[in-house]
């Protein structure tokens, strides 16, 4: 089978990379901007020419959350226009398409977990953007697609809230940080995994949510990353989005439910706590 991952050099695209290489009999090509822009149907098809792939992943997207609201029609080029020429090609190559979204295509006004049926309501650029991108992908290939939804993602490359932390830790005597918004922390090697094992058992199509589970506050996260730093976490202090105003709204409740994998007979992510001593064992560092 050969695999193309779209955006390998960032954060999931990176973590996907040796997970998919695991297994020989896959031929893998990965590739980023500048040698593909999704944006440019031209160099979509380009790309889909010179490799053939069944399988595609899409990784790339805009993801300046507070740059888009002044930058809407950039990010809808890369969020909504480029997700649409993946799938056209995708849908001539008869290929399948994993495409990875957001919580943010949801308002975060919930108070129990949003389920993989909900219906979208963005309250940012940035959502509404990713959320052009994820219609294309369903009505373009309604048998062929699996859309992907993940939240705080982190990793071992790229920027991360993760990393921040560990960066103000090392400069700051105390870190203030939000309390009232309430989300997933999900490193990014155990969604690379959950995504393998979409790829391998081939579930319903259709969405599905790769988010570690359980839940927490920003300000609950950011203790336990001090705390497996070594550091004390009474050096974080708690705080509120009032305190901290954003050009772009943040979802003040962003859980994700997994009920989709549980019916398709396929396990959750594991718990965001042991995902998150797995990535500090795996050596993550602010550098």
């Amino acid at each position: 089978m050969r695999v193309l991952v779209i955006g390998h050099q960032g954060q999931l695209g990176s973590a996907l990379m040796p997970v998919l290489r695991r297994n020989r009999s896959l031929a893998v090509l990965g590739i980023d901007y500048p040698d593909i822009d999704i944006a440019d149907e031209q160099s979509v098809d380009l790309v889909f020419g010179g490799f053939d792939p069944d399988f595609v992943i899409n990784c790339a997207a805009y993801t300046a959350v507070d740059n888009a609201e002044t930058d809407e029609e950039r990010a809808l080029a890369i969020n909504g226009l480029g997700p649409r020429n993946i799938a056209l090609e995708c849908r001539k190559a008869g290929a399948w398409l994993v495409h990875v979204s957001t919580d943010y295509v949801f308002d975060g006004t919930a108070t129990t977990p949003y389920a993989e049926d909900e219906t979208p309501s963005p309250a940012s650029a940035y959502g509404r953007t990713k959320l052009a991108g994820d219609r294309a992908v369903q009505e373009l290939l309604p048998q062929s697609h699996y859309l992907i939804r993940t939240a705080w993602l982190y990793g071992l490359q790229g920027n991360n809230f993760v990393k921040t932390m560990l960066r103000l830790e090392r400069e700051r005597d105390t870190v203030s940080v939000v309390t009232d918004q309430i989300g997933q922390p999900t490193y990014a090697a155990d969604l690379a995994e959950q995504i393998v094992l979409l790829m391998d058992r081939h579930p319903a199509v259709g969405t599905y949510h790769g988010t570690n589970s359980g839940e927490v506050s920003w300000f609950g996260f950011t203790r336990e990353i001090f705390r497996l730093a070594g550091a004390d976490p009474d050096r974080v202090l708690p705080t509120t989005s009032a305190e901290f105003v954003r050009p772009a709204p943040r979802p003040a409740y962003s859980v994700l439910g997994h009920d989709r994998w549980i019916e398709q007979g396929l396990p959750e992510m594991r718990p965001w706590l042991e995902a998150l001593e797995q990535a500090f064992a795996d050596g993550i560092t602010a550098d």
